[in-house]
């Protein structure tokens, strides 16, 4: 399911940088663009739990 491009305006890392998100829609993932933390996004919402991303 692709994310509103809305919605990847205002994501961001939730880590303290806050830095953007790169969105793969092929693999339903947003990566940090600072420190690579990788997040999942199930059926159409992003999980952004810092505990939950894979470290890209």
């Amino acid at each position: 399911m692709k994310l509103d491009s809305t919605v990847l305006e205002v994501l961001a890392c939730p880590d303290t940088h806050h830095a953007p998100l790169d969105y793969d829609e092929e693999a339903s993932t947003l990566t940090c663009t600072q420190c690579r933390r990788v997040f999942r996004v199930d059926d159409g919402v992003p999980v952004m739990l810092l505990d939950e991303a894979k470290t890209g």
